[in-house]
């Protein structure tokens, strides 16, 4: 056993150049992913709740249609397929461009009923002190909406992390790419993937446990449920 580890960690030793490279990589394009699929989400999921006239149903159309393919062909129409209209993209570019449409679609829907969610007569009172729409939108549905949303909006910006392993089918040098290319190098695939799933927990878990501790510190008290 105590052999085993050392060995472990000897390997790890002899690729750390690799993997970090391959987790920076990882944590660049997810903290793209991540901060687009929050603005994305805040300004669509606003737009649907308010129902916005053209505005929503084009996000509806967007939803709709992200949701209900393959991320995978998401990410070959961004690479492959868009270049062939004039559209091309650097690597990295299409790395989180791609991860972010597709958290975007997920996100709008978890503002959009964190918005809906909150009670009318909290707006009444906005209205009651002089605020317009836009301005009872920013002090009381946002900080309100923005709330309830949070615990879903947890679940997708996780899913933005772990997605981008996905993007080892077009050659992006994220983490389990390059555990694919240690593995055809050195041939110690249990090792190599010991170390990615381990990699990735420990990502997980900790961008997890950070967003839960802001959950917690931005909980609404009983009354405002």
């Amino acid at each position: 056993m105590i052999l085993a580890t050392y060995d472990l960690w000897a390997f790890v030793s002899e690729n750390r150049e690799e993997l970090l490279d391959g987790l920076l990589n990882t944590l660049k394009v997810s903290a793209f992913a991540i901060a687009g699929a929050f603005v994305i989400g805040l300004v669509l999921g606003a737009a649907r709740a308010h129902r916005i006239p053209v505005v929503s149903q084009l996000t509806a159309i967007y939803v709709e249609v992200i949701r209900n393919t393959p991320i995978l062909v998401q990410i070959f129409i961004i690479f492959y397929a868009l270049p062939q209209v004039g559209l091309l993209f650097d690597q990295f570019t299409v790395a989180w461009l791609s991860v972010m449409i597709w958290g975007g679609a997920f996100n709008s829907e978890n503002f959009r009923a964190g918005f809906q969610a909150v009670a009318y007569r909290y707006r009444e009172a906005g209205y009651a002190l002089g605020f317009g729409p836009f301005a009872t939108f920013l002090n009381v549905t946002l900080p309100i909406g923005g709330r309830i949303a949070l615990p879903s909006s947890i679940n997708t910006y996780i899913s933005v992390l772990k997605n981008t392993s996905l993007l080892v089918a077009i050659g992006f040098p994220e983490l389990t790419n390059v555990a694919f290319n240690i593995v055809s190098v050195t041939f110690r695939v249990f090792e190599v993937f010991l170390v990615l799933g381990v990699v990735y927990l420990g990502i997980v878990w900790t961008l997890s446990g950070l967003i839960r501790a802001l959950e917690a510190r931005l909980a609404l008290p009983e009354e405002a449920r």
